[in-house]
Parts: structure tokens; sequence; C-alpha cells
């Protein structure tokens, strides 16, 4: 059975993929766009060089978050294509990308330790 820890960090884990997922979505800009103009509409006087400097940070890490995210969804489709056209590759390795990432480090970990294994020890 798994343990209290175990549970809590494995929804913790996915809650945090859904919202990096949803911080690289374009309605996560005009979500902070509306705050903005809440803000500045609500309490101009507190909008001030820190306010606008928090603002500049918020909208450098959605495009930031929204580059990696476009990166890594193409090199995902990028990948999936060599597998399905590898007749050698496993094709349970293409919805890999939709694991949590410990789970994905693990099965890197376990590929890896297999890999080393056969090393030591090659088929004749």
């Amino acid at each position: 059975m798994r343990s209290i820890l175990e549970r809590a960090t494995g929804t913790m884990g996915r809650v945090l993929t859904r919202l990096g997922v949803a911080l690289s979505h374009p309605a996560a800009f005009l979500v902070a766009l509306l705050y903005l103009l809440v803000w500045a509409v609500l309490q101009p006087e507190s909008l001030d060089l820190h306010g606008l400097v928090a603002m500049a940070a918020l909208f450098m890490t959605l495009f930031i978050q929204r580059a990696a995210h476009r990166d890594t969804q193409a090199l995902h489709a990028k990948l999936d294509e060599l597998i399905r056209v590898e007749k050698g590759a496993r094709n349970e390795l293409v919805a890999l990308d939709e694991q949590e990432p410990e789970l994905i480090e693990k099965h890197r970990h376990q590929e890896n330790a297999a890999r080393d294994l056969a090393n030591k020890h090659p088929a004749s």
C-alpha cells in the first residue's frame, strides 16, 4: 500500500504538470493582461515601478514557458515520427511523454541500468 506521502507527492506532481501546461496556453497571457488592467483600474496608485516590474516578470515567465512548451511539443512530434517509422522501435515509448516526470525518470533509470548490464555481459 502506498504511503500518504507517496500519494500526496503523486497528486502534487500531476497538479504541477497540468499547471505548467496551462501556463503555456495563450489564455494565460489573457488572464495576466486582465489582472494588470483590473489592477490599473482598481488601485492605480499601487501600480508603481515595483508593480510594473512584477508584471513584466510574470509576462516573461509566461513567454519562456510558452517557448519551452512549444519546443518540447515539436521535439516529441519528431521523436514520435522516428519511432513510428523505425521498425525496431518500441511503440509503447510514443506515449511515455504523457506520464509524470518522476515515472519518466524511473523508466530512463531502468533503461540505463539494463543497457549497462547488457554492456557488462554482452551476449555471445
